[in-house]
């Protein structure tokens, strides 16, 4: 171990912007080697649990509008329109920032997704006749121009 890597993991410790920058330098000027590639490999798999969580985050809230806006009657003429404005906003973020790996994630997901924004609804409404499980598609969910047909 060179004495720049035994740095670096010091320099992890103490200050992980510095750290940060000083590992974009090294690796800018390929230089490989001198690399702390333990903090930095705990680091992308942190950044790629922390990407992973917020667009599933995004999706839950746009589940949550979603069952407010198709079943919660008694807000809806009050809400309907922020509740939708919402879901745009939700979705536009989540559009922005999709690939297919996210799309993957998130349709793997899909089911403990929708149980966390079912118990939100549940508990913010009260209601009692939300569907238990999924009954939208990622594909819906992502869809600007869907939403669900008011009866």
């Amino acid at each position: 171990m060179t004495t720049t890597v035994i740095q670096l993991k010091e320099l992890y410790e103490t200050d992980d912007s510095l750290w940060l920058e000083e590992t974009i330098k090294l690796l800018k000027e390929h230089k490989f080697q001198e690399l702390d590639l333990e903090n930095l490999i705990e680091e992308l798999e942190s950044l790629a649990r922390r990407d992973k969580l917020a667009m599933a985050s995004l999706l839950e809230q746009i589940i949550r509008h979603l069952l407010l806006l198709e079943y919660w009657e008694a807000e809806y003429e009050r809400n309907s329109n922020h509740w939708e404005a919402e879901i745009v906003a939700l979705r536009n973020q989540l559009n922005d920032s999709m690939n297919p790996n996210f799309s993957k994630h998130l349709n793997q997901n899909l089911t403990a997704i929708y149980q966390k924004a079912l118990r939100y609804t549940q508990r913010k409404s009260r209601l009692t006749n939300l569907p238990l499980e999924c009954p939208y598609t990622l594909e819906k969910l992502l869809d600007q121009q869907w939403f669900p047909q008011k009866y």
